[in-house]
């Protein structure tokens, strides 16, 4: 099973409804059984893509191919022995939220690897202090 975590920034000048990507990924994600977590804050994406190599690949081909996405970079490919996100989900902070994003965040990323979390979690960090 592969995880893949990529970290990205929204292209200047575009916008993006949430709920949208959110709905939209989760048909994707449900008919190729890929699975993770996506924290987006109205400008960078953090997303960790976990499921067979194929599905991951194509997943993350899609999301590169987005215009939307600018910078992106991929912070960790490895490979997983289980599911480390056993759902789908999507953090994401509004002004005034961040706190519960972040302990939304401290809560999905449980029973991820020690690096994949402290990756989400100092993430969710900057946003609530940003």
């Amino acid at each position: 099973m592969r995880q893949l975590v990529y970290i990205s920034t929204l292209r200047r000048g575009e916008s993006v409804d949430a709920e949208q990507i959110l709905a939209q990924s989760r048909r994707n994600n449900a008919r190729d059984r890929v699975t993770g977590l996506l924290f987006f804050d109205g400008k960078r994406f953090l997303q960790a893509l976990e499921g067979e190599e194929g599905a991951v690949n194509a997943a993350f081909a899609r999301i590169q191919a987005d215009a939307r996405h600018y910078a992106l970079v991929v912070l960790s490919n490895r490979t997983i022995a289980s599911r480390e996100f056993g759902e789908w989900a999507m953090a994401y902070a509004k002004p005034g939220e961040a706190a519960d994003a972040l302990d939304r965040v401290v809560r999905l990323t449980a029973e991820a690897d020690a690096g994949v979390r402290a990756t989400f979690e100092g993430f969710a960090k900057v946003r609530r202090a940003a």
